[in-house]
């Protein structure tokens, strides 16, 4: 099974310093829809991680998140994508749970309910948290795309002296990469 982990915000719609708290919040990036469509096509389990920290932080609900969630997927399943399934995390940074990236709980949540091979992995995230759990995590390839925080996790990144495998302008073009790159 090749898998593609992604991050939602800032991947796949607009970030906010906000937080996304409803349906009207959230705005597909331009081309990200056409990056699931053509992972899809191309035989990729896409699955999403994401720290939702909003919920614990009483700014939403589970339930709204769930909404938010679901109509993501069926804009991606309308636009001919497919999103396998969600993993986020509600909790907030000082919680000191298992699930929060950079730690890799939600990657091996999905690990243990798919049987994933970690080795045949990609993950694209916007943020040094996304990379480095994937890192954490085992996975076999990492894409930064400059969308979203992008910019300033490359500079992260090279002080943690961390690289990501490809640099990408927009999931789009890391769609693009990672087709160009499976084995």
């Amino acid at each position: 099974m090749k898998v593609v982990f992604l991050d939602r915000d800032g991947v796949i719609n607009r970030d906010s310093p906000d937080y996304i708290k409803s349906w009207s919040e959230f705005k597909f990036l331009p081309g990200s829809l056409e990056a699931l469509k053509k992972l899809t096509q191309k035989g990729f389990r896409i699955i999403v991680i994401t720290n939702q920290s909003a919920v614990n932080r009483k700014m939403m609900s589970r339930e709204g998140l769930e909404l938010i969630h679901t109509r993501m997927q069926a804009a991606a399943a309308e636009g001919g994508g497919k999103i396998s399934d969600i993993f986020f995390c509600p909790h907030t940074p000082d919680e000191g749970c298992s699930c929060r990236k950079p730690k890799p709980g939600l990657i091996h949540q999905a690990r243990r309910r798919y049987a994933i091979d970690l080795k045949n992995t990609y993950l694209v995230g916007d943020s040094a948290k996304d990379i480095e759990c994937a890192r954490n995590a085992g996975c076999d390839r990492t894409i930064l795309v400059r969308t979203g925080n992008g910019a300033e996790a490359e500079s992260v990144l090279n002080q943690k002296n961390i690289a990501p495998d490809y640099v990408a302008a927009d999931l789009n073009d890391a769609a693009d990469w990672i087709i160009a790159h499976d084995h």
